[in-house]
């Protein structure tokens, strides 16, 4: 008897299961097949991602290439046609674009162009403060002291990671202003910053070697 319980006990149970995979099985199979879809479209636009990242990074050493090879105004047809292209590339390339102009030798275009970078939000703050510092080296020669300053005083401070170049920018712009107290001040910022890299320190001993020279207040002599 017992056996006829538990064999009655398993059809009904196999009938249960049944009737549920009948009723579900619809949802079930679909779900699945998400899944499955899923994950292959994820695939694919990983995929495509890739394909367009290696294809804008082509572009950009494509336009490098030109640019080594003195082609300026050639690479900077390439980098503009990058507008469109992925991931940080767009901006790599308009910060690049605006140095072709510089080496072109159209400085005030390059300072306008890295000044617009410099105020476009959608940047991150580090590549906005790159090209204030881009566009205050090349303002020293073709703006007046206050320009400068504007640009680049905000870099200077704290623990900034461009703030050495920065500074350097504020001591060659008093210097230039004929303010050789200031521009002394903002050398000895330099040289007692210890993570000053070496070319900023070597570039701050000579402008202290002209400033010695010409009886700088706060210079050693």
């Amino acid at each position: 008897m017992a056996d006829i319980f538990r064999e009655v006990d398993e059809d009904l149970r196999r009938d249960r299961l049944g009737r549920l995979w009948s009723r579900f099985a619809p949802y079930i199979i679909g779900v699945a097949v998400l899944i499955v879809a899923g994950t292959a479209g994820f695939r694919g636009w990983e995929a495509w991602q890739a394909q367009r990242a290696e294809t804008a990074g082509d572009a950009f050493l494509a336009a490098l290439e030109e640019a080594d090879a003195g082609n300026h105004a050639k690479a900077r047809e390439m980098l503009t046609d990058m507008n469109d292209a992925t991931g940080g590339y767009p901006l790599l390339a308009r910060m690049r674009a605006a140095a072709e102009l510089a080496a072109e030798g159209d400085a005030a275009a390059a300072v306008s162009e890295f000044d617009a970078i410099a105020n476009d939000r959608s940047a991150s703050s580090v590549n906005r403060d790159l090209a204030r510092v881009r566009a205050g080296y090349l303002a020293l020669d073709l703006e007046d002291r206050s320009s400068v300053e504007a640009r680049v005083s905000i870099v200077t401070d704290g623990n900034h990671a461009l703030r050495h170049s920065a500074r350097e920018i504020m001591a060659l712009a008093a210097w230039k202003a004929g303010d050789a107290k200031t521009a002394s001040t903002w050398v000895s910022e330099i040289q007692a910053d210890t993570e000053t890299p070496a070319d900023v320190v070597n570039r701050a001993r000579v402008l202290e070697s002209l400033l010695a020279a010409a009886g700088a207040d706060g210079v050693a002599n």
